[in-house]
């Protein structure tokens, strides 16, 4: 069994506006550079095999620190990509419902089944970051590795591995904090155990509590 830790990136510049970041290369914040340096606090003294993380700046940016903590060089992954959002990268959901509103309000519906216009189905964006995890946990049958990647992402990919339906992504996971660990436990044989989730959305700040 491998376990995965899996920590979406530092927050970034289009943080504040609730804006939509799939396949941008949007930059992290002066916080979230802070987040970074706290996930690397965060992982001193933890045992971990392997840093994985998506090609994207804020995501490999957010990785760094920790993996230079941890003496582990970093892997670029593109099955860690964020959800491409088409039509909808870099506006808020209301400015998504003024420019398309039929779109945006069957995207409230089910995300899956209608996502966003010009976007990446969610369903093929599980199966690429699944076959990421399942291939490293076939490498590494009894290790623990650090992902940092993205939000949308790692929740069709958590629904995924759960067996919960995908469509429900925004309901049954509604908030994915910058920085925060959610661990899942992998087996690398298609017919050994079933994935389990051992934490969700759990802070890796060690101090005192940052303001926003």
């Amino acid at each position: 069994m491998t376990d995965f830790v899996l920590v979406r990136h530092g927050e970034t510049v289009w943080h504040a506006g609730n804006r939509y970041a799939g396949r941008a290369d949007v930059a992290l914040t002066e916080r979230g550079a802070r987040q970074a340096d706290a996930l690397a606090d965060w992982v001193r003294g933890q045992r971990f095999d392997a840093v994985l993380h998506s090609p994207l700046s804020r995501a490999r940016l957010t990785a760094a620190p920790a993996a230079r903590v941890l003496g582990i060089e970093p892997r670029e992954d593109a099955r860690l990509y964020e959800i491409d959002f088409g039509r909808g990268e870099g506006l808020s959901l209301d400015e998504m419902r003024d420019r398309f509103p039929r779109e945006h309000a069957a995207f409230l519906r089910d995300p899956v089944a209608h996502h966003l216009p010009g976007g990446e189905d969610p369903r093929a964006a599980a199966a690429r970051a699944r076959s990421c995890l399942e291939e490293t946990a076939r490498e590494l049958p009894a290790g623990r590795v650090l992902v940092v990647g993205h939000n949308a992402l790692f929740r069709v990919l958590l629904c995924d591995l759960l067996g919960i339906e995908l469509g429900a992504y925004r309901q049954v996971f509604p908030v994915l904090d910058n920085a925060t660990a959610t661990e899942v436990r992998l087996c690398g044989d298609p017919g050994g155990a079933r994935p389990a989730l051992l934490r969700f959305n759990a802070p890796t700040r060690t101090g005192a509590p940052e303001p926003a």
